[in-house]
């Protein structure tokens, strides 16, 4: 069944106020981003070609700046603009200066039920500089998917769910025990952003995804040896088939860090009910031990079913060993 395309091409970047933004450069780097210092006085953090994907400024509180979305041109911007405005939404429109520092042609921008600032845009300008990781990953799945996905708490979780439906983003799944979630996407990707009901409005975790499983492993390894780092074990969701865990960011949210990510037909898709967010793995130590029980047992009973998901990745080239061990043999060798 064909479905209206969304005008909202992709989650294009993530905005933050911080309090330390020594400690957020220093959280990026870890993860294999790039953090450079901006004329604004805080950081981009670059993940690919992009000028930033995400973008910090320094703030009395953590808390979150803005979303961008992305749209494909002036016209799509223009029509979007005017049918938000008919349902009564008010849309301002960015200055030049904003449109600068976002490094966009145009750009509206509006909030949501939670006031969140939502800035929709187009034509980006392109970086001047190469992506340079800060250690030798093999890079982020990013491209025409965007950065990745945010998940937001919400206390307002109807009216935001009405609020993302009229930008256009449609509902991939959902859940309703033991707590209640919206799973929402614009492009293949499973969902570029998420809604949980929760009494408090501020970001769950924000998700960024890898190339190479090897990646995530030796991500893992370094995050154990931090203490209270890791504030959700490696697993694999039952949704988005994402292998991933969860560090704590310097601002308090989680930020997933994920591999091999499901895409989705985003013309057939049909919405679908899900029982447990987890196929296995992802020991949640935030929630309550009532709802850690009930997914287990969930997860449990898919075990028992012998339900399992495929493995969908983006075909990369991963490092070439020959170099590397040549690069290794060459290196003048150390005696006892």
């Amino acid at each position: 069944m064909s479905r209206r395309k969304s005008p909202i091409t992709q989650l294009g970047y993530v905005g933050l106020n911080v309090v330390d933004l020594k400690a957020w450069k220093r959280f990026a780097g870890e993860l294999g981003m790039q953090a450079v210092d901006a004329d604004s006085g805080g950081i981009h953090v670059r993940m690919d070609e992009r000028p930033f994907r995400m973008f910090a400024n320094q703030g009395a509180s953590d808390a979150l700046a803005c979303i961008g979305l992305e749209v494909a041109d002036a016209a799509s911007l223009q029509a979007l603009a005017d049918q938000l405005g008919r349902a009564s939404v008010r849309v301002h429109v960015a200055t030049p200066s904003e449109c600068r520092a976002r490094s966009v042609e145009s750009m509206v921008w509006l909030t949501d039920p939670d006031d969140n600032r939502i800035e929709l845009f187009h034509g980006l300008q392109p970086c001047v500089s190469p992506f340079v990781p800060s250690g030798p990953i093999g890079g982020f799945r990013t491209g025409e998917l965007g950065l990745g996905h945010i998940v937001l708490q919400t206390p307002r979780f109807e009216s935001m769910g009405d609020f993302y439906q009229e930008l256009g983003l449609r509902t991939s799944d959902f859940m309703d025990a033991p707590f209640e979630a919206k799973f929402m996407h614009t492009n293949a990707r499973h969902h570029s952003l998420a809604l949980l009901k929760s009494p408090d409005a501020k970001v769950h975790h924000i998700m960024v995804e890898y190339l190479h499983l090897d990646d995530i492993g030796r991500l893992y390894d370094a995050a154990l040896l931090e203490p209270d780092r890791v504030v959700s074990t490696l697993g694999r969701h039952s949704n988005d088939h994402m292998l991933s865990f969860y560090s704590s960011s310097p601002s308090g949210f989680m930020m997933e860090t994920g591999w091999a990510g499901r895409l989705i037909d985003v013309d057939t898709w049909q919405e679908e009910r899900i029982v447990s967010p987890s196929l296995w793995g992802h020991e949640r130590k935030w929630l309550p031990e009532a709802a850690r029980q009930a997914i287990r047992q969930e997860m449990d009973n898919l075990a028992a079913l012998g339900v399992r998901a495929p493995v969908e990745v983006s075909d990369s080239p991963a490092f070439s060993l020959a170099a590397i061990s040549s690069s290794v043999a060459k290196k003048p060798s150390s005696s006892l």
